[in-house]
């Protein structure tokens, strides 16, 4: 680390690796800088020099994990354990992109391997809104937590800015909305109320061949709390609504569209948390505090960020509802 500041790489040039590097370039260099970025593709690559031009283009993977201090792979999910384990190797810490991978087996193997060297990407982990229902769920306001219920629905897939990555998002080898949104709010039962375990799930691929899911349903346990999970495609008018809901003996709270937190009170009414912002307005703040934890993480310190055990119990979860 170059005079205390943490220098790092980007992996892919997509949708999130640009994200996270526009809000790593608003922050301190003091801090925190990014050192370089690399992408597979020509026109990523221009895009970048067009967009970004002081930040470093660089050859290859192997470039960008050289000139890090900690490397961020944002590339599609079947390419996340190759680079993170050459970033290990040479000593960099890893902050990947989810889901943490596909095959569950080499998972659990890099996992067992990386031990605290790594972290992945769950923006909840660091959402002001999360933090507002957290506080709701420790102080008691609502009582005992009873059950959990999970729905997503989007008017189509891959959403509409997701549009140019749909040659992998939307085939089931990789993409679908299970392991990219889904996944999300697997984490936050996780990180709120428990590990994942129990579950009973199925997919339906009906009515395109080749594409990724349409249809889930699933029931877990999230530690000893029942869970229900639904999603769809084509089921409503929004391009991306979700519910996260967890109901207890004296209310409930919910995260509606990733970033509203709402209390159920005693008269049945719903009482939005005072400082909710929409996630427009949420998500870089939530990307600052991310990016606080991934100096963390470089710097060998404690951090608040998901694990890579975390990542792997979601990435269990998800998996087996696409295998059923």
């Amino acid at each position: 680390m170059k005079n205390g500041s943490v220098a790092i790489g980007i992996i892919s040039a997509g949708i999130m690796g640009e994200r996270l590097l526009n809000a790593i370039r608003q922050q301190e260099r003091e801090l925190l800088q990014a050192c370089g970025i690399w992408d597979p593709a020509p026109a990523a690559m221009q895009r970048m020099e067009r967009t970004f031009p002081d930040v470093p283009r660089l050859a290859d993977a192997a470039a960008v994990i050289a000139a890090s201090d900690c490397v961020y792979i944002a590339s599609p999910p079947a390419s996340h354990l190759p680079h993170a384990r050459a970033a290990l190797q040479a000593g960099k810490s890893v902050f990947c992109e989810k889901p943490l991978a596909v095959d569950v087996t080499d998972a659990r193997a890099f996992v067992a391997e990386a031990g605290d060297r790594g972290a992945v990407n769950f923006p909840f982990a660091s959402s002001p809104a999360v933090a507002t229902i957290k506080s709701w769920i420790e102080n008691g306001c609502i009582g005992t937590p009873q059950r959990l219920s999970i729905e997503v629905g989007f008017a189509r897939w891959p959403r509409p800015w997701q549009a140019d990555a749909a040659g992998w998002l939307d085939k089931p080898m990789q993409g679908g909305f299970t392991r990219e949104v889904v996944s999300h709010f697997l984490f936050l039962s996780r990180r709120l109320v428990g590990p994942l375990h129990g579950l009973t799930g199925r997919a339906s691929f009906f009515p395109e061949a080749g594409k990724s899911e349409r249809r889930i349903a699933a029931t877990l346990q999230a530690g000893d709390l029942p869970a229900t999970l639904a999603g769809a495609v084509g089921e409503t008018a929004k391009d991306d609504h979700n519910v996260w809901m967890l109901e207890c003996d004296r209310g409930a709270v919910r995260l509606c569209d990733w970033s509203i937190a709402q209390r159920r009170m005693p008269d049945g009414t719903w009482h939005q948390a005072p400082d909710a912002l929409p996630q427009e307005q949420a998500r870089p703040l939530a990307l600052k505090r991310q990016l606080e934890g991934v100096v963390k993480l470089a710097r060998g310190e404690p951090h608040h960020l998901a694990t890579l055990a975390d990542a792997l119990n979601v990435q269990e979860t998800v998996e087996g509802i696409l295998a059923g």
